[in-house]
């Protein structure tokens, strides 16, 4: 089936957000993201949410079953997924009352019409046909056979029917091609490569696209096609799509390239962290090593023992797994060795909604071990800033002799954007020296300006030595019960994370430095509350946004920053755990804004947030 050349109408557009919607089977996150990477080839702005269901596999048709991909691109810089999606492709019944009420009036609805079977409609809870009644009448509704069209298309090719029905998301996507005008010759040869070993599957994906795209060419249903410019001014310089979990991956090899150190991951497989232990079971030639252990202290124990044999150590977990990491966490504490925490934090507590996003394990991080047992803890606002946070754990690891808490989160670690790669050699350099002088050595002697002790391997001749969880003498390391020196070792232990603040650089700051109204958030709230306050800026508020990137310590000049304007207002997805510690340190009467349905927030909510709080400014 040869590709015409096209010849609808084009309508230029700033912005398009799309959400594919269908059942956990039929393909949607692929089809979300082979869509999300020709718009970012195509030069596009772009920023993704993928939403999965809970379950493993929920009832075929089943508003639990229901998943979910939204992408927005654009010809401008954008911060967020978008609030609401302009066109919504549903593939079943399940998935258009799920999304429905998100698509805005006049939105464009392209639904599977054969889904729409009496069995389907009743397992979606609806009584009567939406496409045969008035219900989506506020809505450009496009209803399309599409099982039909893709069994037409693949007749030719011996194919059972459930074998036929996978290939449909190739169809719908080759549809949007042809609506959005980009070039399918890259996503046959996609389609080509990924499934070079299943030569019939291959075949049949490809004629499934062809057929989606030439449904759009040479059918009236469209009026016009939609072209989204690329961004202009873009800075020069190789660009990828890339989601938060995987920048965290490339990012630990990157601080263990530039540190000269092999990198161990122990890891226990759980949601939405799994895909680190995936991506980085790849670079196994990359003096990557990779434990799959079979709980979760076996994962952080095993972790603890790499870094004490000099490894560049890291954990990876999600928020019912760093419960069961805190003891072992707190023996690496003691010990004073170099490990990265990553948890990338999901709605809870206990199983909670594993697939959803959530930032509730702040107070854990903080105070979720035995004992006064502070440690350093940042947390990344984007995908791709995933990178350079992990990146910069590692560096702050070593050099203060401690483990380091990363908290992503499960809209970060699937999200994608766009991503700038840096040349390797621009990195920041993570200078490693392992002790190996016997003279006058003290396990716990430090160094003066970062309290430090000393990193040795074992084995090193004349540096053999006690260590374990019990309380260590302050200069000697040797076990000790004296009162005083306990809370000499206290007061070291929080000196030490406390002495960081000042070498980190400086938090992201949006707007003038004094003002009426200061927005602080963390982690993945980022964007939304970006987009509000540009927005509020250009309608001539005084807002200004501050993102908390470390989080403990807190930036050394944070009371300066937040006594410049006449309110705070602080948003989290959680009940407002950065609020009770900045209430507490600062006595600052700030606001909140918080939200824990298992959603990002949206720019609308930040920017009611933000009228509200002027509202109470006098």
């Amino acid at each position: 089936m040869p590709i015409k050349a096209v010849t609808t109408k084009s309508k230029q557009l700033d912005h398009v957000i799309i959400r594919f919607v269908g059942d956990s089977g039929d393909g949607m996150q692929l089809t979300g993201g082979e869509f999300t990477k020709a718009a970012a080839i195509s030069g596009n702005d772009i920023s993704t949410l993928a939403e999965f269901p809970a379950e493993i596999r929920a009832p075929a048709g089943t508003l639990a079953g229901v998943s979910g991909f939204q992408l927005q691109f654009s010809s401008q810089d954008i911060f967020t997924p978008g609030d609401a999606p302009d066109v919504l492709v549903a593939m079943n019944p399940a998935a258009l009352k799920a999304n429905i009420n998100d698509l805005v009036t006049g939105g464009i609805l392209i639904l599977n019409q054969s889904s729409f079977t009496t069995i389907n409609l009743k397992k979606a809870g609806y009584t009567d046909n939406p496409i045969e009644n008035d219900a989506l009448k506020s809505y450009r509704v496009i209803a399309i056979d599409m099982n039909t069209l893709v069994q037409r298309a693949l007749e030719s090719e011996n194919l059972s029917v459930r074998e036929v029905a996978r290939c449909k998301n190739f169809w719908a996507l080759g549809l949007m091609y042809w609506i959005y005008q980009r070039d399918p010759k890259m996503q046959i040869k996609w389609i080509e490569q990924k499934f070079a070993n299943k030569k019939d599957f291959m075949a049949s994906n490809v004629i499934a696209f062809k057929a989606g795209y030439a449904y759009g060419e040479n059918t009236e249903i469209f009026q016009e096609t939609i072209n989204v410019p690329k961004v202009k001014n873009l800075a020069k310089g190789k660009y990828r799509s890339i989601t938060g979990n995987s920048a965290l991956s490339l990012g630990l090899i990157a601080a263990a390239n530039k540190s000269g150190l092999n990198l161990f991951l122990g890891s226990y497989p759980i949601t939405p962290a799994s895909d680190i232990l995936h991506e980085l079971a790849k670079y196994r030639n990359y003096n990557v090593t990779t434990f799959q252990a079979e709980d979760e202290i076996a994962a952080m124990s095993s972790a603890v023992g790499a870094a004490y044999g000099g490894a560049l150590a890291a954990v990876t977990t999600s928020g019912p797994g760093f419960v069961l990491k805190a003891e072992s966490l707190g023996l690496g504490l003691m010990y004073e060795l170099p490990m990265i925490v990553i948890d990338v934090q999901r709605a809870g507590p206990s199983t909670g909604m594993p697939t959803k996003p959530e930032q509730s394990d702040l107070l854990l991080a903080m105070y979720g071990r035995s004992g006064e047992s502070p440690l350093p803890i940042i947390a990344p606002l984007s995908p791709s800033d995933c990178f350079s946070a992990v990146y910069e754990a590692a560096a702050v690891a070593i050099k203060y002799m401690c483990p380091v808490i990363v908290l992503s989160d499960a809209f970060i670690a699937n999200s994608a954007e766009p991503w700038k790669i840096p040349e390797v050699k621009q990195l920041k350099a993570i200078p490693v020296k392992f002790r190996t002088d016997p003279n006058n050595f003290n396990a716990y002697e430090r160094n003066a300006k970062t309290l430090a002790r000393d990193w040795v391997l074992p084995g090193t001749p004349g540096l053999e030595h006690r260590i374990g969880g019990l309380e260590k003498h302050k200069i000697s390391g040797d076990v000790s019960y004296d009162p005083q020196n306990h809370e000499d070792m206290v007061k070291l232990r929080e000196d030490k994370i406390s002495s960081i603040a000042p070498n980190l650089p400086q938090d992201p700051f949006y707007g003038k430095d004094k003002g009426d109204l200061l927005v602080i958030g963390w982690g993945g709230t980022y964007g939304a509350i970006h987009q509000a306050v540009i927005n509020a800026e250009e309608q001539g508020k005084k807002v200004s946004h501050l993102h908390l990137r470390w989080l403990n310590p807190l930036p050394h000049n944070l009371d300066t920053i937040m006594k410049k304007f006449k309110q705070v207002l602080i948003c989290e997805l959680n009940t407002g755990q950065l609020w009770k510690l900045l209430r507490a340190q600062y006595l600052i009467p700030a606001l909140k804004l918080n939200k824990v349905q298992g959603k990002p927030f949206f720019v609308k909510e930040i920017t009611a947030g933000i009228e509200e709080a002027l509202k109470n400014i006098k």
